[in-house]
Order: C-alpha cells, then sequence, then structure tokens
C-alpha cells in the first residue's frame, strides 16, 4: 500500500469511527433501534416476520425513503407485492423452494442469534427453511451504520452458507439485495417522478436486466429530491451484478437471474451452487443522499468505496 493510499485508508477508518460512535442500537424485543445523533435512522424487524428487514428507512432530508404499506396502512400508496417490506435480502429459487414471496409454500429467513450489537453494526446469524420448516441453509450478516454530514450508509455483507448440504441459488429474476421505494421516487405510476440511472449509461426502463457497477434510484420525497444508491462491491460473484430494478419503485440487486435478464442463455444458467460447508460473500453498499446521482456524487463515492474494499 502506497503512502497516499495508506492515509487515504487512515482518513476513512478515521471517520468511520466517528460515524459509528454516533450510532446508537438498542435492541427493544423484535426490532432493533437504529438512531443517529439521537433521533430515529431506521429499525431492523427480527422477529416473527417472513425475513429480517429494516423500516422504515429516514433519508438525509427527512423523509421515508421506502414505502410503509404493509407495515403501515395509507393512502396514495400501492399495495402491490406484499413481500416488498423495506429493506432485505431474499431469493425466490433456494434448491427449488421460494424464498422470496409470501404466497403459499414460501420459505422463510428465521433469525438464529446476533453475533454482535454496538459500534454502529449488527452482526447476524439466520436459517433458511421451507415452509414445513426444514433447513436449507443458512447465512451470516453483517449491517453497519454510518453517518456522514451529507449521507447515510448502510453496508449490507451476506455470507451464504451451504450448512445443510449442498444448496442452489437458482436462475430467477426474484431477487436478491432489495429496497422498495415511496411511489413518488417510482419512474412509472401514479404520482412518479422518479429516475433510473446506471453506471453504464443506462436510464429508467432501460437499467432493468443490465450490469452496472451501481445504479441510483432517485426522485421527490415529501417535496425534496432525495436517491439510494446500491454499490456492487468488486468482490463479489458476478461483479459487476445484474439488477432487478423496477419502474414502479422495486430496486434490487440480482447476480443469479441471467436466464431472466439476458436474451439466448438457458434456464438455469444463473444458478449458483454451493458444495456441502462451501459459503459465498456478497457485499453492498447504499448510499442515501439528497438530490440526483450528481448531487449525491454517487460515481466519486463509488470510487471511494472500490478503494476502501481493496485496501481491507
Amino acid at each position: 500500500m502506497n503512502f497516499l493510499r495508506a492515509v487515504a485508508v487512515l482518513i476513512g477508518g478515521v471517520a468511520a469511527a466517528t460515524a459509528a460512535d454516533d450510532v446508537v442500537l438498542t435492541d427493544a424485543g423484535g426490532k432493533v433501534r437504529v438512531e443517529i445523533g439521537g433521533a430515529l435512522f431506521t429499525e431492523y424487524h427480527y422477529q416473527d416476520v417472513a425475513r429480517p428487514y429494516l423500516y422504515p428507512i429516514i433519508g438525509p432530508g427527512g423523509g421515508g425513503m421506502t414505502r410503509n404499506w404493509p407495515m403501515q396502512q395509507t393512502t396514495n400508496e400501492p399495495t402491490d407485492h406484499v413481500h416488498h417490506k423495506g429493506l432485505w435480502y431474499a431469493h425466490g429459487n433456494v434448491n427449488g423452494v421460494d424464498c422470496w414471496s409470501e404466497q403459499k409454500a414460501f420459505g422463510k429467513t428465521v433469525h438464529e442469534k446476533f453475533l454482535a450489537l454496538d459500534g454502529g453494526v449488527i452482526r447476524e446469524r439466520c436459517n433458511w427453511i421451507d415452509h414445513e420448516g426444514k433447513a436449507l441453509c443458512s447465512d451470516e450478516r453483517t449491517i453497519r451504520f454510518q453517518a456522514h454530514p451529507a449521507v447515510r450508509v448502510v453496508d449490507f455483507e451476506i455470507a451464504l452458507i451451504a450448512s445443510h448440504g449442498p444448496v442452489t441459488f437458482g436462475d430467477t429474476k426474484e431477487g436478491s439485495m432489495a429496497i422498495r421505494l415511496p411511489a413518488t421516487m417510482s419512474v412509472k405510476g401514479k404520482g412518479a417522478q422518479g429516475h433510473i440511472v446506471t453506471s453504464a449509461g443506462q436510464r429508467d426502463v432501460a437499467a432493468w436486466g443490465t450490469a452496472a457497477e451501481w445504479v441510483d434510484y432517485h426522485g421527490p420525497v415529501d417535496g425534496q429530491e432525495c436517491g439510494v444508491a446500491i454499490f456492487d462491491a468488486p468482490q463479489n460473484p458476478r461483479h459487476p451484478t445484474t439488477w432487478h430494478v423496477r419502474d414502479y419503485g422495486l430496486f434490487a440487486a440480482n447476480p443469479f437471474g441471467l436466464h431472466d435478464f439476458q436474451k439466448g442463455l438457458p434456464k438455469g444458467a444463473g444458478d449458483l451452487k454451493l458444495a456441502a460447508g462451501e459459503r459465498a460473500t456478497f457485499r453492498y453498499r447504499f448510499v442515501f443522499h439528497a438530490g440526483d446521482e450528481k448531487a449525491g456524487q454517487v460515481a466519486e463515492r463509488y470510487r471511494e468505496f472500490v478503494a476502501g474494499q481493496s485496501a481491507k
């Protein structure tokens, strides 16, 4: 590591530590409350749910960055896809079991225990089960919250573990690292005023199914222009990932759905197979910012993210 990079890493480490000191986690029984500077940022719901999720998420302008339904009954919000809850990780084909939707015979992700809950970090172990309770696999996830003057950051690292025999994360568009945005941020639909931009130059509906290092989704929230960017870490399997990003507000990184995303590929082309005991680790960063992708300096922040990853 050269001197300039070492200085940059040191400065980044100090900034992260300062940010972590300003983040307070409180286990309220069934959910972890995350406060930044004494104010609510988000809550992590982990008990009596189909799979853990973050909701609400308060953006830098003070508005909610996720759809409220079905957690809250509100007016002027779409009520499609009941499984789109806040910010979550899931997949629609795990050894043939649907662990994405909440339709009949769906699989669940069940909280086992917290491995750590301090310093602005949630570390957790979860088990993935089918509708009869049979174990499919497990995961170990680390969710790190950072506070900065202009943005709020959530780093989400998940290790998928073949803990109960071989496991296949099957080729389907229904997944995986996801957030459901407010209706006003959508590209299409009633009240929609949002836009999608990818690092590869695709925009709006043309972004769906394409590969990119990052994607930004922005639009008005409570009258203020806000956005959220998702970064795909360069060491992730199949980087740059493909994106299940919809014009109605679903925003997801999905490296498995290749057959759905790319014409001409056979079914199963996107399968990720893990032998018993094997694991695959994915790292993502969510950046909640004011303005569009330019005002939010998304491209510059992605380069900083990559530099931080390579320095580890």
